[in-house]
């Protein structure tokens, strides 16, 4: 055991003793009032950096929106692409002043869940995947998953009808189970929207590798994809631009990619016709507006989906000048019926 390590667990043994442990899970989860004076105070810990245009961007711009509106004080640690980097940001952020900690995928998982019991008085928020909490004392721990597969669904369901050669296109950053959940929904509502459609996946092996996303993409638009669906962080930024380049027709993923790119890249805009939206950020200030006022629940798994409104698919000018108004009007009435329970889904979520 590092002498870090033990002055935290010492530390951490010494709050238990004297009685300021949190609540079990399911229990409010702060006690405390909080105001621009006296504000929650939060850290984002990123392991990559801003700038992907989706995933970590979202994050960040939740954390903006709480700013503005929540009596909290947000903190964007950016912990880089150097792996070995992760745990101690992580572990610095713990050892910081501060009220909760924020992390998101697997990635940073291990990591979480190895901290959050040395750190009793502190809450702990891990989204796009989940600890499992009944190996360990995760009782000031949170696990946000998204069903991203819902709105997927609808993706793949308007892509299918817009493809004129009935191929389409995934390119996964890795086939971790968050990924894959977007991949099984596209590909169902794909087949729903037209039987004989094909939908060739490619995997990445990396989120950070534009040059790789581009790479695919190219392949397969050579073997006649017309629609590619990048589901790969900043390496599906390159798999944007090769459709771009040839004219080929995309999906954003995690956020509204279009209104990202359209003051920086119009031409980029213009051929994300929609995206798959996994509004993180917006979770994240849900979750954090929950845990001021008492009502949030740790030490579980919170599942969100289309019927919560926490996924969802981009329906803005680009949608409307690209699906032809029969489309979106079947793709709205998918929509119900999803969130309805009348359509069940594929997931990968357990």
């Amino acid at each position: 055991m590092t002498t870090n390590m033990l002055s935290r667990r010492t530390f951490a043994g010494l709050t238990l003793a004297a009685g300021l442990a949190l609540p079990f899970a399911g229990s409010p989860a702060l006690a405390a009032d909080y105001s621009k004076d006296n504000p929650l105070k939060v850290a984002l810990v990123v392991h990559g950096n801003l700038g992907d245009k989706s995933f970590f961007d979202s994050a960040a711009a939740g954390l903006r929106k709480a700013d503005a509106e929540l009596p909290v004080k947000t903190t964007v640690i950016e912990a880089g692409l150097d792996r070995g980097r992760w745990q101690p940001a992580l572990a610095d952020a713990a050892d910081g002043d501060y009220d909760v900690i924020i992390g998101g995928t697997w990635e940073m998982n291990a990591f979480m869940a190895e901290l959050a019991p040395e750190y009793p008085d502190k809450k702990f928020i891990l989204f796009d995947d989940a600890p499992d909490f009944a190996a360990a004392d995760l009782k000031n721990m949170m696990a946000i998953q998204y069903r991203t597969s819902t709105a997927a669904y609808l993706a793949g369901y308007a892509a299918a009808k817009v493809s004129k050669t009935g191929k389409l296109g995934e390119i996964l950053g890795v086939e971790g189970a968050t990924v894959v959940e977007f991949a099984v929904g596209f590909e169902q509502g794909a087949k729903a929207a037209n039987p004989d459609v094909e939908v060739t996946r490619a995997v990445a092996g990396s989120f950070t590798d534009p040059a790789k996303g581009k790479e695919l993409a190219l392949a397969q638009f050579s073997q006649g994809v017309d629609v590619v669906f990048p589901i790969a962080g900043g390496t599906g930024i390159g798999a944007l631009q090769a459709a771009r380049d040839g004219g080929k027709l995309a999906v954003g993923v995690d956020s509204d990619q279009a209104v990202i790119f359209e003051a920086s890249d119009p031409a980029q805009a213009e051929v994300i016709f929609t995206s798959v939206e996994k509004r993180v950020g917006q979770s994240l200030y849900d979750t954090l507006k929950k845990t001021i006022d008492g009502t949030a629940t740790y030490g579980q798994v919170v599942l969100l989906g289309l019927q919560d409104g926490a996924v969802s698919i981009s329906k803005n000018k680009y949608y409307e000048k690209v699906v032809p108004a029969d489309v979106r009007a079947a793709v709205d009435e998918q929509e119900k019926k999803i969130v309805a329970g009348e359509i069940k889904v594929d997931t990968v979520m357990k």
